[in-house]
């Protein structure tokens, strides 16, 4: 048998999602080799920010969060829209957002905005939607302080939190995490795990959580977690897809190479991936429509030729715009 590297751009038209099965188009999945533009500074105005979502923090707020968007050294602010009001505006270091002032037992739809230095405001992102609960009568009980929280360093860029659900007589709505007595991140009631990502190497971090009800009576906060991220870079095994397979598929005279994996856990959206044949960069993958939060699989053409081995391996690019670690490498052969 014998290795065949195939280059990007021969490869860049013919892959294909399996779970779209549709016709590849800019907008519904882009590959770098093929749709991206690269925009100059001051010429053009940046992208739109990918993997944006929304949920109710309480009865008049929602917790909005986005990845950061392609070109962020270069982006000045974000911009927040609910339907087409401007409504929260943050530094393009932020990737998160708190709307309050909303009313009870209401849909909202939001966007996001990315501006640059120079002023030029890019297109809107996916809409997301989000209903805030119903407030209920009168309401001055504040849920119970959540139970122990635990932790762990993943490499050196991330952490996993988790402790025992808050109660609350009218139920809990959301968690807040908090760094350093800073909210940073918001969770849904039914959640009682996160993953913070984003740190730097080598540091101490501390991290405590709290309750909120639909009335925004937010409850004590829990017990401190400290944490220490690992020195200097690392193989990032706890920030990279799992369950990865690699096979062939042979279908009009031709071989493909197919792919599945599952996302890293993290909270947010993963949205882009990084494909590798023989050790080199193939491709990557940006999913334009809703991303799979379960299983994912794509495949790609690999020729006609059979008896010809690749080794192959995939990575996703977190929300705080870093790599992941790479997923263990399959090798495969066409024909075998």
């Amino acid at each position: 048998m014998r290795r065949v590297p195939v280059p990007t751009p021969a490869l860049a038209p013919l892959l294909r999602s399996s779970l779209l099965r549709s016709s590849l188009l800019c907008g519904s999945l882009l590959l770098t080799s093929g749709c991206a533009i690269d925009q100059a500074p001051g010429r053009r105005p940046p992208p739109a920010p990918p993997g944006v979502i929304a949920e109710a923090g309480s009865a008049t707020s929602v917790h909005v969060m986005w990845n950061r968007a392609p070109g962020d050294g270069r982006i000045a602010g974000y911009a927040v829209y609910r339907g087409r009001s401007k409504v929260k505006e943050v530094p393009g270091g932020a990737h998160m957002a708190d709307i309050t002032r909303l009313r009870p037992s209401t849909g909202y739809v939001f966007t996001v905005r990315a501006r640059d230095a120079a002023g030029n405001l890019g297109p809107a992102s996916a809409e997301v939607r989000a209903t805030t609960p119903a407030a209920g009568t009168a309401d001055r009980r504040s849920p119970t302080r959540p139970g122990l929280l635990d932790g762990r360093a993943v490499g050196s860029r991330a952490v996993q939190l988790s402790w025992g659900p808050s109660t609350d007589d009218r139920g809990v709505v959301s968690y807040d995490i908090l760094q350093g007595g800073s909210k940073i991140h918001s969770v849904g009631g039914q959640q009682t795990a996160a993953v913070v990502t984003g740190l730097r190497a080598g540091t101490r971090y501390s991290f405590t959580v709290r309750a909120r009800d639909a009335a925004d009576n937010v409850s004590p906060v829990s017990g401190t977690v400290r944490l220490t991220t690992a020195p200097g870079t690392d193989d990032g095994r706890g920030t990279a897809p799992t369950g990865f397979r690699a096979g062939t598929r042979r279908a009009d005279g031709a071989y493909s190479i197919e792919l599945s994996w599952r996302p890293p856990r993290v909270d947010g959206v993963i949205t882009e991936y990084e494909i590798q044949l023989d050790g080199r960069p193939a491709t990557t993958l940006v999913w334009g429509g809703t991303p799979p939060r379960g299983r994912a699989a794509h495949g790609f053409y690999a020729g006609r030729e059979s008896g010809v081995s690749y080794r192959v391996r995939i990575r996703a690019k977190l929300p705080d715009g870093t790599w992941g670690g790479f997923s263990p490498e399959r090798t495969v052969t066409t024909g075998g």
